[in-house]
């Protein structure tokens, strides 16, 4: 189901897994020896930077993702949902084999979560199936994580991105827990990195330490600008210019899956927009507010919600 002339530039592209989310409700998240009950389940089209990409679809900019999908059921509903949603899907690479990655997610009545992911053929990307042609002209390439060896072909792609495009980068747990050694290659590239407090913290080897105090090695590596996300306690964001610490929005929590993924789709777009750090994390702090008021990206906010409410 392509939908996209070939000679149309998308300004962000991203780069990550292609999952479905199998998300199921339940009364708690056990642990080791626990039970619990599933109240009741949903599947959406799920993945960081695809969650991502479609924010920024629904934002009013022009999005495609680089992901593998299989020739199966899951397959069809990530490319229905892209479609959909606007995003061009000349950047999609079909599998002849194997399985569409899944996610499955058991989300509690205060709306936290713990996820198993099954990769299926995300961690199949190998540089040849990227056409170079479709990715020279972006604004920004979005990196987000993989399980497996995908990761590899990430650190290929750097070379043949133009210096004018901007790297996005969201490592999420995952790519954290490779250690910051097997990250450099792509941090060394890196002109905004989205993360948030605990996987920094991960990152750096440290637990204790103020956040500023982490981020500034980031500065002096090169990274432009570093958005530390903290959850309800909002957001400290720090560049070569400006330094700022945003509040969260309170919302009625459904479902914090993407709420870290829906805030890089608002901070992107007030990246784009030319507007300043705070802006942008005030804008990126209400976008995810919306979006955790549901599950998947059922409540991720249109461009006429962000102006109504702006």
């Amino acid at each position: 189901m392509e939908i996209f002339d070939n000679d149309v530039n998308a300004e962000v592209i991203g780069f990550g897994a292609l999952n479905v989310d199998k998300l199921y409700s339940v009364e708690n998240i056990v642990g080791a020896d626990e039970e619990s009950f599933i109240k009741s389940e949903t599947s959406t089209p799920g993945g960081s930077a695809a969650n991502t990409i479609v924010g920024l679809a629904r934002l009013g900019c022009d999005t495609s993702i680089i992901g593998k999908i299989a020739e199966d059921e899951d397959g069809d509903l990530i490319e229905y949902n892209l479609a959909i949603n606007g995003v061009y899907t000349n950047n999609l690479i079909y599998s002849e084999s194997g399985s569409t990655g899944k996610c499955l997610g058991f989300v509690d009545k205060e709306g936290e979560r713990c996820l198993y992911i099954d990769p299926g053929v995300n961690d199949e990307i190998k540089i040849g199936e990227i056409n170079p042609l479709y990715i020279m002209r972006c604004k920004i390439m979005h990196y987000t994580s993989f399980v497996g060896d995908s990761f590899k072909t990430q650190i290929e792609l750097l070379e043949k991105l133009s210096q004018d495009t901007l790297l996005s980068f969201d490592p999420g747990m995952l790519y954290v827990q490779k250690g910051f050694d097997e990250l450099k290659p792509i941090l060394d590239r890196t002109d905004i990195l989205l993360i948030n407090e605990s996987e920094l913290r991960i990152l750096c080897k440290n637990s204790n330490a103020p956040v500023k105090d982490l981020v500034i090695n980031f500065l002096d590596l090169g990274i432009g600008t570093i958005v530390v996300k903290q959850g309800s306690k909002g957001v400290y964001a720090i560049s070569n210019s400006e330094e700022c610490q945003v509040d969260a929005y309170e919302c009625d929590v459904v479902d914090t899956t993407g709420a870290g993924d829906s805030f890089n789709s608002g901070f992107l777009y007030s990246y784009l927009k030319g507007y300043d750090l705070e802006k942008s994390c005030k804008i990126a702090n209400w976008v995810a507010s919306k979006a955790i008021e549901g599950f998947g990206m059922e409540k991720f906010p249109s461009l006429k919600e962000l102006e109504d409410f702006f």
